[in-house]
């Protein structure tokens, strides 16, 4: 166990009608909520492998009683206005518990493994951020060695302009930092059709 090392999941308590609501117009909700319980169940798995303090947060309501065991999951309840503010506030959490580097993931990319989030913890020896880009124009993770407010204010979220503006502010601010490989998130049937889950 890297106890320097945090890895922050972001997930969406698993009720019918609040997951995947732009995957939902076109299959249903049912059917919406069984693929967020099969990418929960994929990031649960990656998750374990990975050497690092880990820690899940809900956005509604922390359950003792899922598919996180506690045992190996600390649990927390996302704090914030928006995904930003959320964010920010995760990881500030994290440096001021003393951790030296952070790393947060969502819930919603299949293509992601172990080996990313590994590679991910040993670029930030060398990288002040590592990002992961996605095919959206968002990100499906993003490390850093020192906390980062600036990251976390004045984006587009959940549009196609995060990643540029992210990389905008690590240039400006003049922060070395590493790109992953570009992974698909499922946000719609058409996701869905290209990434086999």
């Amino acid at each position: 166990m890297h106890e320097q090392n945090r890895l922050i999941i972001f997930v969406k308590n698993p009720q019918l009608g609040k997951v995947k609501t732009r995957l939902a117009q076109t299959i249903g909700n049912q059917q919406a909520l069984e693929i967020y319980l099969r990418l929960l169940d994929h990031t649960k798995d990656i998750s374990s492998q990975v050497a690092a303090n880990r820690a899940v947060y809900y956005t509604d309501f922390i359950d003792s009683n899922d598919i996180w065991p506690e045992d190996q999951f600390q649990k927390y309840l996302q704090t914030g206005d928006d995904l930003g503010e959320r964010m920010k506030n995760a990881f500030a959490a994290a440096f001021a518990e003393g951790f030296e580097k952070v790393v947060i993931i969502g819930s919603d990319c299949p293509q992601l493994t172990s080996a990313h989030i590994e590679e991910a913890f040993d670029l930030l020896n060398a990288f002040g951020a590592v990002i992961g880009p996605a095919v959206d124009g968002g990100y499906y993770l993003l490390g850093m060695s020192e906390f980062i407010p600036e990251l976390f204010i004045n984006k587009a979220w959940s549009s196609d302009q995060v990643l540029r503006q992210t990389l905008a502010d690590l240039n400006r601010l003049e922060y070395s930092f590493y790109l992953l490989d570009e992974l698909r998130d499922i946000d719609t049937e058409e996701d869905l059709k290209i990434v086999n889950i």
